[in-house]
């Protein structure tokens, strides 16, 4: 069964570190193009980060960069999300998300940050940032 799932959101300062991992069963992930979305209450879901399929191109929203990292381990069949310097409007639910849209490639650059191009969702981790 095609599962993915998240984990490790948590409380954290402002200014504090968290690691998210999006981790897979039932498909290879290194097949797939893999976003990273947040969904803080009251708002759309916003894409925050992606990596391509064959050459892990990577892409951030505006509000992340230099903050987020985003990593696969083929060999864990994990994609990480590494959150440094978190500030509140952070704050949301993390969910991960796979696609084979573009063959996971320059195509897919292009549409990363729309949910609907993804076909695999995971359930979300809480990531709260507050003093």
């Amino acid at each position: 069964q095609l599962q993915l799932v998240e984990s490790g959101g948590g409380l954290v300062q402002p200014g504090g570190s968290l690691r998210l991992s999006c981790a897979a069963s039932g498909i290879t992930l290194d097949y797939y193009a893999i976003g990273w979305f947040r969904q803080a209450p009251g708002k759309e879901r916003e894409g925050v980060s992606c990596i391509s399929s064959s050459d892990s191109i990577t892409d951030y929203a505006d509000s992340v960069k230099g903050r987020f990292t985003i990593f696969r381990d083929n060999v864990a069949n994990t994609v990480y999300l590494q959150l440094n310097n978190l500030k509140p409007e952070d704050t949301g639910v993390y969910s991960c998300a796979a696609t084979g849209y573009g063959g996971g490639g320059s195509d897919y650059m292009t549409v990363w940050h729309s949910p609907r191009y993804y076909q695999y969702w995971g359930q979300g981790t809480q990531v709260t940032v507050s003093s």
